[in-house]
C-alpha cells in the first residue's frame, strides 16, 4: 500500500565512512594538517576500532576505522568540502603542510562545458571555484567555493 503525503520528509548526512589503510596517520593528517576536530576514538578490542572527525563548522563527520568493510583504501574520488573563501581555506591548508592544487574556475561559466581556467572565477559566484587535495589514502577532497559574498 502506498499513500501519498504532502509532508516533508527531511534526510541529514551526518557520517561519511572513509576508507583508510592506517588509521592513526589519517588522524594524524586530518586533525594535525586539516584541522578536523575528533569527536571520537573508540576502541573496545584489538580488532575493532572506530574514529569520527568533524571539519571545522560542518553537519557530517567522517569515520575511518578497522572492522568489516567492502571499500578500498583510496577509494573515495571527489568528497567536496565548500567554503566561503576559498583563497583563505587552501592557504590554511598550505601553511598546515597539506598539498593544495591551484585555483581554477569552471569556463566558459556561463556555458560550461566540463573546461576550467586557472584562478578564482572573476566574478566569485558560488559553486564556480575549486582546488583539491588528497589524503595519505589518495582520498580525494574538492574544496569548492560558496557564499564568497556573504562571508
Amino acid at each position: 500500500m502506498s499513500t501519498t503525503s504532502s509532508e516533508i520528509v527531511k534526510f541529514s548526512v551526518e557520517v561519511i565512512t572513509l576508507p583508510v589503510r592506517d588509521i592513526d596517520r589519517a588522524l594524524r593528517f586530518y586533525v594535525d594538517q586539516v584541522g578536523f576536530a575528533l569527536d571520537v576514538d573508540y576502541a573496545p578490542n584489538d580488532s575493532f576500532r572506530v574514529v569520527q572527525l568533524t571539519p571545522p563548522g560542518s553537519g557530517c563527520s567522517i569515520q575511518i576505522g578497522t572492522g568489516p568493510s567492502d571499500a578500498l583504501s583510496g577509494s573515495l574520488p571527489n568528497i567536496y568540502l565548500v567554503v566561503t573563501d576559498l583563497e583563505a581555506a587552501r592557504r590554511r591548508l598550505l601553511e598546515r603542510g597539506v598539498e593544495v592544487s591551484a585555483i581554477r574556475h569552471k569556463f566558459p561559466i556561463d556555458a560550461w562545458s566540463g573546461g576550467f581556467a586557472a584562478g578564482l572565477d572573476p566574478a566569485r559566484r558560488d559553486y564556480a571555484s575549486f582546488a583539491d587535495f588528497s589524503d595519505p589514502d589518495g582520498n580525494r577532497w574538492v574544496l569548492q567555493e560558496r557564499g564568497y559574498r556573504n562571508s
